[in-house]
């Protein structure tokens, strides 16, 4: 079992290029951050752990931009994996974000995981032109013509939310095949999404036994047809050994804490603590 950070970016507080380095010299394996372009202020969608318009957290309204954090990030780190939880790739331009995406992996020597969700606020999908009853179609042809861009000498994709004739695009990534990962709930729509499209499995915050979601995942896989197992990423909240067992035999493959929304100096000092944590309990960042 890996261990990552998620920082919830914001424009105040740490910086994604500090938080990533020191969580590499602390031995984390990966580093996460959140998207949203923005929030409009009248929504009809509710948010799944409020479950009304209200937002937990102020920090919605104040996320930095995804890639450009982790470009940051990997312009003072050489071993850390950079990710998303999550990133909405249907609220950009799929070739310039393939661009973007590739553009990344390349610089940072093939490091990069894309962390994806379908999008619980519609209203925000609304305002780039996502019908949010179509928003896992949406996703699906944005991946495949990235996919396409990032692998093909001449590109093309014909569907029905995007479309482009034979194309020349590079760089390419480093990596053969860049990971997705998808973050929503752990439903049997969701895992059949993932084990047609995808990689592995983000939890949400609401997930209470990620142990049986994770054979739901299993059977949805398998029954698709696909090799070995699927990547799952679970959200913790502090270390707790049994836990962390339970959820190792269930097929757990990474465990993300989140950063507090403090100065950077106590942000450096919980990363301190957990790391400390984990080692007294004989597993390592």
């Amino acid at each position: 079992m890996r261990f990552g950070i998620v920082l919830f970016t914001s424009d105040r507080g740490i910086t994604p290029a500090v938080a990533a380095k020191a969580a590499e010299e602390r031995g984390f394996h990966s580093f996460f951050v959140p998207e949203h372009t923005h929030i409009p202020v009248k929504r009809e969608a509710a948010h799944p752990g409020t479950g009304s318009a209200e937002l937990p957290d102020d920090r919605y309204t104040r996320t930095l931009d995804p890639w450009v954090s982790l470009g940051t990030a990997a312009a003072v780190t050489s071993r850390i994996e950079l990710s998303t939880a999550v990133a909405l790739p249907t609220e950009s331009d799929p070739i310039t974000l393939a661009k973007t995406i590739a553009t990344l992996d390349h610089l940072s020597g093939g490091r990069v995981t894309v962390g994806a969700g379908f999008g619980w606020n519609t209203d925000e999908l609304a305002d780039h032109g996502v019908p949010g009853n179509k928003r896992r179609t949406v996703l699906r042809e944005y991946m495949e013509a990235m996919r396409a861009l990032w692998t093909q000498e001449e590109a093309s994709y014909s569907g029905e939310f995007v479309s482009f004739g034979p194309s020349w695009a590079w760089p390419k990534p480093v990596q053969s095949h860049v990971p997705l990962l998808i973050g929503a709930g752990g439903t049997e729509k969701t895992f059949t999404w993932i084990a047609r499209s995808a990689d592995g499995w983000i939890t949400t915050p609401q997930e209470s036994d990620v142990s049986a979601s994770t054979a739901l995942l299993l059977k949805c896989w398998q029954d698709a047809g696909r090799d070995g197992a699927p990547r799952v990423v679970a959200l913790d909240f502090k270390p707790d050994p049994d836990r962390l067992a339970r959820w190792a035999e269930a097929g757990v493959t990474d465990v993300l804490y989140g950063l507090p929304d403090k100065p950077e100096a106590d942000v450096l000092a919980y990363l301190d603590r957990l790391t400390g944590k984990l080692i007294s309990l004989g597993l390592t960042a």
